[in-house]
């Protein structure tokens, strides 16, 4: 006597075949590598905005967006290689990087530059919206030698 096996339920994604999302608190960390093209910066800040969103702070996100923006914007202006974002969550603070394939730091603010100007404002920027911010040359690695990552650092406050 032969018998039929049985039948396997459909496979259905809403039911518990992922994990749990991420608790509020938790680390987390999230890279975005991209070339060098204008259309970079945009996608920097599409991708921080989306996940800002998902992970509930989006209390952060104008200033997160806008100095990303001036970071990645930047790297794609004055560097010929590729560049990155990452953003890291040790609760409360958000941590945003930026680096790119050229070691020179970018060069302080200076007042002669004007508040009007389009170009050489975004350590001021950095320096007036950021709660932290920092930056360092990094060596030789897996895309050659050389290189800079530049941070900033936004709290929660509520």
């Amino acid at each position: 006597m032969r018998t039929e096996p049985a039948p396997h339920a459909p496979y259905s994604p809403y039911e518990d075949h992922h994990p749990a999302p991420i608790p509020f608190a938790d680390p987390w960390s999230y890279e975005l590598s991209f070339p060098c093209d204008p259309r970079g910066p945009r996608i920097a800040r599409t991708t921080l905005r989306a996940i800002l969103d998902a992970h509930q702070l989006t209390e952060l996100s104008y200033r997160a967006e806008l100095l990303a923006s001036e970071l990645t914007t930047n790297s794609v202006r004055h560097t010929q290689g590729p560049a990155g974002v990452r953003l890291q969550w040790r609760h409360p603070v958000l941590r945003v990087s930026v680096w790119d394939l050229s070691p020179d730091l970018p060069k302080p603010y200076t007042p002669a530059v004007g508040p009007d100007a389009e170009a050489g404002r975004g350590l001021a920027i950095l320096e007036l919206v950021a709660d932290r911010w920092g930056g360092c040359a990094i060596g030789e690695g897996e895309l050659g030698s050389g290189g800079k990552t530049i941070w900033f650092e936004l709290a929660l406050t509520s």
